[in-house]
């Protein structure tokens, strides 16, 4: 069964810069099959959209704003929603937006047993944030198409790199002791399924590395085993929480 996704855009709250990045971000979960992006198209601020549309076949929805201070294209994103949900078309959504007002629409749509991605910067409030199956953020996708060679570039991927601290530390040594067999060995790819159930918006990339394996290699306080696969030529990554002698014998 094809995994097809409605990928709904606030064209308020959201940069255009790095649409492409998103779009290709998307597909790595399913099938964009509805692009709509929302907005007050007759607004000076939403022209860097227009020539990214046709590039990216995205259907602009026009929501005027009737009402000082009530904002329409909240509204417009949230009955469109649930059309697409009665529909039946999709079998997941993509909401990009910061706004914490699709909060209670990204909760209703996994009631429905739809799959939620969220897509917005990293100013978007956490109730949104939780209430995602995933939750990407887009300086991350700008740091990926960053060239190195410019400075400029450089000093903002800087700025948008967290440091790994002792909470997300604890995080993923109790996801690992909470999937682990008898001998405490846990398959990485289950650990790092549970990550995201716990911590929707928990994402390697937020810390400055592609995948999960060098984030915990670099941390000093796993132990990392590879296995044959039967089934493939890639090797079976397990991690185990290492021994308190161990890993102070490591950190010094």
């Amino acid at each position: 069964m094809n995994n097809n996704i409605a990928v709904l855009i606030d064209g308020d709250n959201i940069p255009s810069a790095h649409i492409k990045e998103m779009m290709e971000e998307i597909t790595k979960y399913g099938n964009p099959t509805i692009k709509r992006i929302y907005g007050d198209w007759t607004k000076p601020h939403l022209s860097r959209w227009k020539a990214l549309l046709l590039e990216n076949a995205i259907t602009p929805i026009q929501q005027y704003g009737y009402t000082t201070g009530k904002n329409s294209t909240d509204s417009a994103m949230i009955i469109d929603a649930m059309d697409i949900l009665y529909s039946e078309k999709v079998n997941g959504f993509c909401l990009v937006s910061s706004d914490s007002d699709f909060t209670r629409l990204a909760t209703r749509l996994r009631e429905a047993g739809m799959q939620v991605i969220g897509i917005g910067e990293r100013k978007t409030p956490n109730p949104f944030i939780v209430a995602c199956d995933r939750f990407i953020y887009v300086e991350i996708l700008k740091n990926q198409s960053s060239k190195p060679e410019e400075e400029s570039d450089k000093d903002s991927e800087k700025d948008s790199v967290d440091k790994i601290t002792q909470k997300e530390i604890k995080l993923i040594s109790s996801t690992i002791s909470d999937v682990s067999d008898d001998d405490g060995w846990a398959f990485l790819g289950d650990v790092g399924s549970l990550l995201q159930k716990k911590q929707p918006n928990f994402d390697s990339r937020n810390y400055g590395f592609q995948k999960l394996t060098p984030l915990i290699k670099s941390i000093g306080l796993f132990e990392i085993e590879l296995r044959d696969n039967p089934k493939s030529r890639n090797k079976l990554i397990y991690v185990k929480n290492m021994e308190k002698t161990k890993s102070s014998k490591r950190r010094k």
